[in-house]
Formats: C-alpha cells, sequence, structure tokens
C-alpha cells in the first residue's frame, strides 16, 4: 500500500542527495562537464536560455535526479504490482529477496560492475518491453546523461530495501490493487521545489478536468464522430487531462465497437490523445500513466500484453516547436529557426508530428508564471502578438491554444477549454489578447473561478472555452463571480461556489449567492479590462460610465510615474 505523505518526504530527502552528488559528478567527470558546456553553448546561441553557465547546469542537475528517482519509482511500482514476473529491485514478503537474488546473478555475471550497473540493466530489461522502450530510451531520458557515483548508487538500492525494524515489512510498498497513479501526480508536483519554481508544476484537480472534458472533448465527439479524433494537452503536465480523455475514449470504443480486440480498442484510444510538456520527468511521468491505465484496461495487468502500443506524448517546448497554424509564408528558414538547437531529452521528429497537426479538440492547464529567462522572453515576444509588456505564459498560450484547434476553413472548428490566470484581464499585459486577438475567436464562454477553492491554485483563474473560427453571435455565455468560498470544503469539488458553476452555467439568468449567468455582448469583452463581477456590478459600472461629464484624460496632459517598484502585483 502506497503511503503517498512518507514516500514524498523520503524521496526529498533523496533529491538532496541525489543532486549533491550529481553535481560533483557534473564538474569531476571531464566527458560529462564537456557535454553539458556543449549543450549549453548550442542553447544560448539559438536563444533558448540567457542563464549563467552554472544557473543553467542547475536546473540540469536537477532533471539528472528526479529521472532517477522516477525511475526507479517506475520499477518498483511495476514490480510490486506484478506487471512483470520476477522483481529486480525489491518487492514485498519474498520477493525481496528474490530481488537480491536477481541482483547477486547480475554480478556472478559482471563481476566489476557495481549498483549502478544494476540499476541501468534493471532499467534496460524494462525498456526491451516495447510499451516502455520510450521511457527508458538512453537518448533522451536525463538519467543516463548523468551517473551517479557508486556510493550514491549504493544508497539508492538500500533505500529501496528498507524494512520497518517492527514490522518487517518493506518501507515502501507500491502494492495496489486498483493500480492508482495519482501518487505520481505528487511527486511531479512536490518532489523538486526548484523545479517546480522553474516550470510552474501543478496538478489540475479531477473535478476541473471532468468539467473542462465535458465541453471540449464531448461535443467534439458528437461533432467530428470517434474515429479520427485527436485531443491535445499542450502543456500536459502528470497527464490529468489526457488519463480522462483516455477513458472516456476507450468507454466510446466499447460502445462503437464492443465486438472488437481490447486491444486495439486500447490503441485507438491511444491514438487519440497527444501530450507535450517542456519538463522531461512530466513526459515520463504521463506516459507511464497512460501505460498503467491502458495495462488495467486489459483485464490482466501484465507488461506482455502492452504488446507493441504507441504513445503520442512528448518531451518541446508548445510555444517554441511546431507549425504555427495560419501562419503565411513558413519557409526552410524559419523552421530551422524553430530548431535551432533541442534539448537531448527532446525528440525532434516526435514534435514535429504532435505539433504539425491540429487537433478536434484542446485542453490544458498552462504555466501562470512570466517567462523570466530573458532569452525565451525575447523568442516568445517575437512568435506571439499577444506577448506584452510584464505578460504571463497565460497569454501566448492561449493563443497557441486556438492555434491548435482545427479551423472551419475545410471542416468544423475544433473545441477549446483552458484554465488559466484571471490577471489578463485586468492586468495591462492582457490588453493585446483581450483587444486584439480574442475578438478574432468564437469565445463561447468566460467562467469566473476566482471564488471557487482549486486546491494548489492560490491564483485567481478563469475557464475560457471557444472554437477555432471567426466569432458566431453577439453574445457570450458568463458565469461571474459574488461570493467566495465562505470556508474551505472537505470536498472541493462539492464546494458551494463550484457547485453552483456547474449547476448554473446552461441557465443564462440564474443566480444564487455565489455566481450569477448571463450572456453579455460580445463587445463587451473586446475592451480591456475586463470586469466578472456578478450580482448587477456591471450593470452599476455601465450606469455610472453613462452619467460622467467626461474622461480624465480630457482634463489633463499626461500623468507621470509616481513610482517604478519592478513589482506590478505589488504595486
Amino acid at each position: 500500500m502506497i503511503d503517498r505523505k512518507r514516500l514524498l518526504l523520503d524521496l526529498k530527502f533523496q533529491q538532496n542527495k541525489l543532486e549533491s552528488d550529481l553535481r560533483a559528478q557534473a564538474q569531476a567527470l571531464p566527458e560529462l562537464t564537456d557535454r553539458l558546456q556543449t549543450d549549453y553553448a548550442a542553447a544560448r546561441a539559438a536563444g533558448r536560455t540567457a542563464e549563467t553557465f552554472s544557473e543553467w547546469r542547475e536546473g540540469e542537475v536537477t532533471q539528472g535526479a528526479v529521472a532517477w528517482l522516477i525511475a526507479c519509482v517506475f520499477l518498483r511500482f511495476v514490480e510490486d504490482n506484478g506487471l512483470i514476473a520476477e522483481p529486480l529491485l525489491a518487492g514485498p514478503g519474498v520477493r525481496l529477496g528474490l530481488a537480491a537474488d536477481a541482483m547477486r546473478g547480475y554480478f556472478r555475471e559482471h563481476p566489476t560492475d557495481h549498483d549502478r550497473q544494476y540499476l541501468e540493466h534493471a532499467f534496460r530489461t524494462l525498456g526491451r518491453q516495447r510499451a516502455l522502450a520510450e521511457l527508458y530510451n538512453p537518448a533522451h531520458n536525463p538519467l543516463f546523461r548523468f551517473p551517479p557515483t557508486f556510493e550514491a548508487a549504493q544508497a539508492l538500492v538500500a533505500f529501496w530495501r528498507r524494512v520497518d525494524p517492527d514490522t518487517g515489512a518493506l518501507v515502501h510498498d507500491f502494492s495496489d490493487a486498483e493500480l492508482n497513479t495519482r501518487f505520481l501526480g505528487d511527486l511531479y508536483q512536490d518532489l523538486s521545489e526548484a523545479a517546480r519554481k522553474r516550470y510552474a508544476l501543478l496538478q489540475t484537480p479531477e473535478f476541473v478536468e471532468e468539467f473542462i472534458l465535458d465541453r471540449t472533448l464531448d461535443p467534439a465527439l458528437r461533432t467530428f464522430g470517434l474515429k479520427g479524433l485527436r485531443l491535445i494537452d499542450p502543456t500536459c503536465g502528470s497527464g490529468h487531462f489526457l488519463l480522462g480523455a483516455f477513458a472516456r475514449l476507450l468507454r466510446a470504443w466499447e460502445l462503437q465497437a464492443p465486438g472488437m480486440d481490447v486491444l486495439e480498442r486500447i490503441q485507438n484510444a491511444l491514438d487519440s490523445v497527444y501530450g507535450v510538456d517542456l519538463n522531461p520527468f512530466a513526459v515520463a511521468i504521463t506516459r507511464f500513466r497512460l501505460l498503467v491505465a491502458a495495462l488495467k484496461a486489459t483485464g490482466s495487468p501484465q507488461l506482455k500484453n502492452a504488446r507493441d502500443w504507441r504513445f503520442n506524448v512528448t518531451t518541446g517546448d508548445s510555444l517554441l516547436h511546431g507549425q504555427r497554424f495560419g501562419e503565411l509564408g513558413l519557409g526552410g528558414d524559419l523552421l530551422d529557426q524553430r530548431y535551432a538547437h533541442v534539448y537531448a531529452s527532446e525528440d525532434r521528429a516526435e514534435i514535429e508530428r504532435i505539433l504539425g497537426q491540429q487537433y478536434h479538440a484542446v485542453v490544458g492547464n498552462p504555466p501562470y508564471i512570466t517567462a523570466s529567462d530573458a532569452a525565451l522572453n525575447l523568442l516568445y515576444r517575437d512568435r506571439y502578438s499577444t506577448c506584452h509588456r510584464k505578460f504571463s505564459l497565460g497569454v501566448p498560450f492561449t493563443e497557441r491554444f486556438f492555434q491548435l484547434a482545427l479551423s472551419d476553413s475545410q471542416q468544423p472548428a475544433g473545441y477549446l477549454g483552458v484554465i488559466t490566470t484571471n490577471s489578463f484581464m485586468k492586468r495591462e499585459f492582457g490588453s493585446k489578447l483581450i483587444e486584439d486577438y480574442l475578438p478574432k475567436q468564437d469565445l463561447t464562454h468566460v467562467i469566473d473561478t476566482s471564488g471557487a477553492y482549486i486546491p494548489g491554485h492560490g491564483t485567481p483563474t478563469v475557464i475560457l472555452l471557444g472554437r477555432h473560427r471567426a466569432p458566431v453571435g453577439d453574445q457570450v455565455r458568463a458565469v461571474l463571480g459574488i461570493r467566495g468560498e465562505p470556508s474551505t470544503p472537505s470536498d472541493p469539488a462539492d464546494g458551494l461556489v463550484w457547485s453552483s458553476i456547474v449547476r448554473l452555467i446552461d441557465r443564462a439568468g440564474a443566480a444564487n449567492e455565489y455566481v450569477s449567468v448571463s450572456d453579455i455582448e460580445r463587445t463587451l469583452l473586446s475592451k480591456h479590462p475586463w470586469s466578472l463581477q456578478g450580482g448587477g456590478a456591471s450593470d452599476v459600472v455601465s450606469r455610472i460610465e453613462s452619467s460622467v461629464g467626461g474622461l480624465l484624460s480630457a482634463k489633463i496632459a499626461s500623468i507621470g510615474f509616481m513610482a517604478i517598484t519592478g513589482e506590478d502585483e505589488a504595486f
């Protein structure tokens, strides 16, 4: 049984130890040092980073340490749940002894190797399974680029084999009859504080994911049909949207083709699910979670049943990589510019395949941070017209989400659903998105979720729904906030504000003490800033504005700076 809290705490400690070890290795091993310096120089020349070498290397060291830990977690989950016949690292009960026997047998055949080589052997053994081949691919997995010392590898093996002296049971037992991989989302979000800040790691709660899929994937199925349907999350994180989409698509195939072989139905569902993320270990977690979900669906979950399943998930920067649809004259020079440099964890062919097509549904929860790296900030500004002043990444990602949805030039338009920070509605950096870009798209719903309790989302949020086509109709359905959650609900899905949104969204004119629902004029949403205050507040503002004798701009010549804090939010 997985003890999530203890696992996270113990792995954080192991993470710090591994980072220290790999940091020393990065300075002590000439081959590793040269490779890192070469990679850094190429990334710097291509404009993918403006960090110093030591800052950039620290991010690589973190990725390497996390990769080692996550690879071990995958192995432990697989062996404890019988997805492979014989354990390789550890296991509850007699399986711990069997794993120790397997290691001794390896050293009899390879007497000069040590614990690191054995762990790499275990990973290669799993990688020979076709469904796990990409997870343990030496060409793209950071663990193979960062070799820990003998002492660190030995300590890692000992960590996974620890037993409780009081019970004699394995400290970390991954046995789970339900094969629930949700705990991996906790590791994704909280294992490394440095990675969490760097990539703005944040899980999307299941009830939010279900709400957005209800209003994107489900109507896409009705519009386009099941065969050939494609959904993408361009910021897939630990895969919550993709897991939810896979489950829905598999149910749809079971209803449409009950006589089809179950393995074929599973692959058909997997063929419809696509994801990209900048963070390599997020992509690894997503692929593993999809694999386990697919194995569970066979009714006899063993890796040998996976055959040659294919997964459409890869590491890359969705803002930089892939085709930018709607642009004219995208020639070879621009294509080469996008790929002036790819990191070792990125597969150029896969990135181009996944981001080189449009989708029937585009969903996601993009990062809310600013692009603090000056080089990346400049690249994003060059590529997205909505980037303005100190923009949040939610702005260019909103533009990118619409780009990736099918346009209505040759077939019905694709559906879009995104939960993002609402700061663009009020702060100046959002003006171009609101006034120049969104008026050209068929924005169908604007849902104020700032008053809802959404775990982990300390930043106020908004959900945008739409389709990639010119606006249809003069009005947009809006769910306006009146009052926030009065207290923290025991189950966030049952929170008073969230429940009100779900219950009332399809009833124009409906209201309670938490939200009101109305169809507002699209022209009002083409002016910055937005106000999503319900309960008649917008009517009051309109009456005030219609009664004024003039504007401040007509009374003065200019307004200068009063203070420059460098912190827009604080000011």
